[in-house]
């Protein structure tokens, strides 16, 4: 009797032992992986939304593709210091994230992080501007062709047959590659004698600060037919003094106002007659991109380095309501 119970004390230590997993390796239960572990890290570096109407429709654009639900782990920073954003490209190679997507603020400073990203296996996308580095430290841009928005608007001046252009140039923040591009289509013509600079300076995209550059001009007494504003933000605000001076403008009025972005209210002020011409700059990289890393993943190669956004002009005279709805950024 005693040893019957031995018996069946040993065979209940033994199922014991079992169901709790103490019978070894091969019947222990994995814990189940971290979900984020499955997800592409990506850091992405821009200018802040506030800086434009251009800028708002670009990170809207960003966020509706780069999200958990199209499998990618997103961190984000916005600058538009470019120091700012070299701290912050240093910090996300410190987290070792996969992918690095970078609208750098100035052109110039990148060398060493994007070489300190490919030495630890990150891959580097530039998105609407380009760097002055080369183009062995990233793997493929889709960007805006600047200096062709400031050839468009140029070409369409000349081509207005004026006596003499008397510019007001308003720059974006200076150093950027969208500064840079536009700024060098203007320069060009001065340098030929084909326009006059009456004032060159800075708003760094600020509609405010344009507003009082214009303002500063009028009170000087200095004659001018022209306003180039290298945003619309800007556009806005060089109207506004014109309009407390009572100074007319767009269509047949005496300043051409020229701005750059495409914005839906902006094209409106065209169709008002209020402005003369803007030219598009497309904010829509994101979806390119996308497409360009899932490639990677899945082990192919990419055709192409750099992929140019296709861009045009709009004329107020010709402009239509259809193509502010196609074209329009914004509401």
């Amino acid at each position: 009797m005693k040893k019957t119970l031995l018996i069946l004390l040993a065979l209940i230590l033994v199922f014991s032992m079992t169901a709790c997993g103490g019978g070894g390796g091969s019947d222990a239960v994995d814990e189940p992986d971290d979900p984020g572990d499955e997800l592409i890290k990506v850091g992405i570096i821009n200018n802040p939304p506030a800086e434009s109407g251009y800028r708002e429709a670009n990170v809207k654009d960003f966020e509706r593709v780069f999200n958990a639900a199209n499998g990618y782990d997103v961190r984000t920073f916005y600058s538009l210091n470019n120091d700012e954003q070299l701290n912050a490209a240093r910090q996300f190679v410190t987290e070792g994230v996969d992918y690095m997507l970078i609208s750098a603020a100035a052109t110039d400073g990148w060398e060493g992080v994007l070489a300190d990203a490919q030495e630890v296996g990150i891959i580097v996308f530039l998105f609407d501007r380009m760097m002055n580095v080369d183009d062995s430290l990233f793997e493929a841009a889709v960007v805006s062709d600047m200096a062709n928005q400031g050839d468009l608007a140029m070409a369409w001046l000349l081509d207005q047959d004026l006596e003499e252009i008397k510019v007001i140039h308003i720059q974006g923040a200076m150093g950027s590659d969208a500064q840079i591009g536009r700024t060098a289509a203007f320069d060009r013509e001065v340098e030929a004698g084909n326009m006059i600079k009456v004032v060159q300076q800075t708003a760094t995209w600020d509609e405010a600060e344009a507003k009082s550059i214009v303002e500063s001009v009028i009170a000087s007494g200095d004659s001018f037919n022209v306003v180039y504003a290298e945003n619309d933000g800007m556009a806005r605000g060089a109207v506004a003094a014109l309009q407390d001076a009572g100074i007319s403008h767009g269509v047949d009025g005496d300043v051409i106002i020229i701005g750059v972005d495409a914005n839906k209210w902006a094209l409106r002020e065209l169709l008002a007659g209020n402005w003369n011409l803007n030219v598009q700059c497309s904010p829509f990289q994101a979806d390119v991109i996308h497409g360009m890393i899932q490639k990677l993943e899945s082990g192919g190669t990419l055709s192409q380095k750099i992929v140019i956004s296709e861009e045009r002009y709009f004329d107020a005279r010709t402009i239509t309501e259809a193509e502010i709805n196609q074209y329009g950024l914004g509401d």
